[in-house]
This record gives structure tokens, sequence and C-alpha cells, in this order.
């Protein structure tokens, strides 16, 4: 929802230094979830692993319904389950020429749902730069970079849990990490093979899907 104010404040729209008045507003946002990344990095990062363990075991505990409470392994199930997860969503977002704008860990979901995506964009024609965020000059989070942005997320969130993990999870969480790309990449096929009414398997559908994409960039 959005309410708007009567009073006037000042902003810098596109953080150019051209301040000008407008009507103040404030905007309700609904998710089934607010924890993110970001929520568990900062405690460990601050060394709070009570505290880290007791939100962790939280978060499982009711949105994880399918991780047992007492094995022992759930927080390595925990992190298997956002790494695919969040594989999938990104996957979702490039099917569709979504650019979400700003992809730090603090506004990615640990429910791996679309969260906090102030700047967002949709592409009008294919473009890998397209970059959604005028403040993003370095276009660090420009389209074309959300896959490998969302993999080092799931790297800070191994980094986070790393301090709850035996010497033999941390080991298997290491190799979950590196199946994120093979994840990505075929769920991404999937979806493009979906949209261009390709059934079955054939050695050169990804050429050409690679080749479409190409061609709607030359365009």
């Amino acid at each position: 929802s959005l309410v708007v104010s009567d009073d006037d404040v000042w902003r810098d729209q596109f953080y150019n230094g051209n301040i000008k008045k407008e009507r103040g507003a404030v905007v309700l946002r609904l998710a089934k979830s607010w924890f993110r990344i970001g929520s568990l990095e900062i405690l460990a990062h601050s060394g709070e692993l009570d505290l880290l363990r007791r939100l962790l075991d939280f978060i499982i505990q009711e949105h994880f319904p399918s991780i047992a409470m007492n094995d022992s392994n759930r927080y390595l199930e925990f992190f298997s389950t956002v790494v695919s997860e969040t594989a999938n969503l990104i996957s979702l977002w490039m099917s569709v020429g979504f650019a979400h704008g700003v992809c730090n860990t603090d506004n990615f979901s640990l429910l791996s749902i679309t969260i906090d995506y102030g700047p967002f964009g949709f592409m009008d024609s294919y473009d890998p730069n397209f970059v959604p965020n005028t403040s993003d000059d370095e276009r660090r989070y420009k389209i074309g970079n959300q896959a490998s942005v969302g993999q080092f997320n799931l790297s800070k969130l191994l980094q986070a849990l790393k301090p709850l993990l035996d010497p033999r999870q941390k080991q298997l969480a290491s190799q979950i990490l590196k199946g994120y790309g093979e994840h990505y990449y075929s769920r991404s096929t999937e979806l493009f093979k979906a949209k261009l009414g390709l059934l079955g398997e054939n050695e050169n559908d990804n050429y050409l899907i690679a080749f479409l994409l190409k061609v709607s960039l030359l365009c």
C-alpha cells in the first residue's frame, strides 16, 4: 500500500544533487519473512554465535518444515535448500528480463523470495548490461551479473554458517555451493526451452538459446 502525506519533503531522486520538494509517502511492503542473508551475516561477524544458532533454528522451524529440528545436519540441509532455491529464483528473474537493482546480502531473502527491489526494472530488449538503478555507476548489479552475484551472496551465507558446522559439514557445504552454477544453468535452460517450445533433449538446444540471445542483442 502507499500512503501519501500532505507534507512536502526534500528529495534527491537521482542522487545527482538536483534536490526538489515532493509529497512525502510511506510504502507498506509485505512478505512471508524479512529474514535475509545479512540477518545471519551480521551475527556471525560480531561473534554472537548463540544468537545466530537461536535465530537460525527459529527460521528453520518456521519456514523450512521439511528439515527436522533434531537433525544434526539441519544447517547443512538449510544451506542446500537456500542454494538451490536461490538459483531457481534468479533463473526466473532472467527468464522474464527482471533486474533486481540492488543485489547485496541484505536484500537476498533466506526464503528465496524477491524482496527489497527498490530500483528494479524490466528490460525492453535484451541487454546484459541493463541497470535499472541510476546510482549503480559501476554496473555492479547489472542484469548480466545477477547469477554470479547470487553465488557471491551464497558464499557469504556459508561464511556466516561455518562457525556452526563441523569440518565434514563445511566440506560438504563447499561442494553444495560449487553446484550452484550447474543448478542455475540447468533451470535457466529449462525455462528458455519452455519459452521456445522445445521438447525433449537435443545437444543443440543450448546453442540455439545462446544464438537467439545474441541475435536479440544485435537487434
